[in-house]
């Protein structure tokens, strides 16, 4: 009777969500399980907020996201998916350790954007009255770091771009590049896809594994295809522009500015109508390499559902890659499709000072006539830095966040990111969107 009253006291005071320690003897109850026989308890911690209903859990997305403490009580698939997002990230990390490369930290703050496509934040830094950017990526420093003499080196760590809000896309995310001397694109490229089936297997114990409807493969070796052949494979007339006269033997290819851009450009409006992309999109590629990349993107991409290495891109889009060492126009890169998203970037690094000036002037020159406002400038310190030679380098770039999407079967890039940006709700100063509103903007 006394252990009841004492039982009703504590339940007066203690409400759900609450912390209590208790003291007591162990005992096993009748079912056998290990438990306490409390004899004295105290209030740890109150809760002020009630948990989540029990039956229905949390189910406003966006609440969800806002408050993903909440979300973890409530979820446990949501607990599984940062766990394993972590044990991810360790595997990476193992991986690259075991193989000789080495973790160095570069600066979150940059002078002077580079490395990437994207528009930065922007900052000051009062004490020095400097201008500033928060990194678009890792890139310049870590080839830097490579002509001081670190021939493998590698960073995990958060990127920031200035861009929208979608199911693939946040400001801010986590990347991990690799560097590698005395290699080149075909060798990261194998590093690659032993790397991520690595991981896979490690985590999951499986390299087949579902995503949405689908099941994606991740046995190695993957498969490899020029973007060109891809592009000419969906729309055949397109050909001439990039291969010379010939059998599939025979048959080489060109430099994509050797050839009539506006009829290229024609036909390749022609094919968008075909399939129902915007026909006027041809008319804005300035080069036959801008095209094809281009066409790529808009007819081919979303097509590449198996893992997927699509190679030798053109020079116009790709300023840090060295070019093809047998095929003109065009240089040693690849990227990454799986699912019909980008998952990660490689090539074999440009070490030629001279040319990559003309290949940053350029990109300047495309941002101060507002053709491409995401365009690099030019990195007068990195310039110098390859000035005093960068051996022969392989880069590559992975999104973690993508990679854990795939691997944890999660439709969304903010159910991978513990605390993603979100507008003000609607009763923040500043505020606008109302808490269950869906907060994504288009895709950059």
């Amino acid at each position: 009777e006394g252990a009841l009253s004492a039982y009703a006291r504590m339940l007066e005071w203690v409400d759900a969500g609450d912390i209590i320690g208790a003291e007591g003897t162990l005992k096993r109850t009748m079912k056998g399980e290990l438990s306490v026989k409390v004899s004295a308890w105290t209030m740890l911690t109150k809760a002020f907020a009630p948990p989540p209903d029990k039956r229905r859990g949390l189910t406003d997305v966006t609440k969800r996201y806002r408050h993903r403490e909440v979300d973890l009580i409530a979820n446990p698939d949501v607990r599984r998916t940062f766990l394993l997002r972590a044990q991810i990230t360790s595997a990476i990390r193992r991986f690259l350790d075991d193989r000789g490369f080495l973790e160095i930290e570069t600066p979150t703050l940059h002078s002077q954007p580079g490395g990437a496509e994207a528009r930065p934040f922007e900052t000051t830094h009062n004490a020095l009255d400097l201008d500033l950017t928060l990194r678009i990526a890792t890139e310049l420093h870590l080839k830097r770091l490579v002509v001081g003499g670190f021939d493998r080196v590698y960073e995990l760590g958060r990127i920031f771009r200035n861009e929208g809000v979608s199911a693939r896309h946040n400001p801010e995310f986590t990347s991990v590049e690799v560097y590698q001397a005395y290699a080149d694109y075909a060798d990261i490229a194998v590093l690659t896809e032993t790397l991520i089936a690595g991981v896979a297997q490690e985590v999951l114990g499986t390299t087949e594994l579902p995503y949405g409807d689908e099941t994606v493969h991740f046995e190695t070796p993957w498969r490899r295809v020029p973007m060109r052949d891809l592009v000419v494979g969906k729309v055949p007339e397109l050909a001439p522009f990039y291969y010379s006269r010939g059998d599939e033997e025979t048959q080489t290819v060109l430099p994509p500015q050797s050839q009539d851009l506006a009829a290229a450009q024609a036909i390749a409006a022609e094919a968008f109508a075909r399939y129902d992309a915007s026909p006027s999109l041809p008319a804005k590629a300035e080069t036959l390499g801008d095209l094809l990349n281009l066409c790529f993107e808009e007819l081919c991409e979303h097509e590449l559902r198996q893992p997927t290495f699509v190679t030798e891109y053109p020079v116009e889009v790709s300023p840090l890659a060295k070019p093809h060492r047998a095929i003109p126009g065009f240089v040693e890169r690849f990227e990454l499709f799986v699912v019909g998203r980008e998952l990660a970037n490689a090539f074999s690094e440009l070490t030629d000072p001279a040319d990559q000036r003309r290949r940053f002037e350029a990109q300047a020159d495309k941002k101060a006539r507002g053709v491409n406002d995401e365009a690099c400038g030019v990195d007068e310190d990195f310039l110098f830095a390859l000035e005093h030679g960068l051996p022969p380098t392989a880069g590559l770039g992975i999104g973690v966040d993508r990679l854990v999407m795939l691997l944890t079967n999660a439709p969304s890039i903010r159910d991978v990111i513990a605390f993603p940006l979100l507008k003000l709700p609607q009763n923040a100063p500043g505020g606008a969107a109302a808490e269950g509103e869906d907060e994504a903007s288009s895709e950059h």
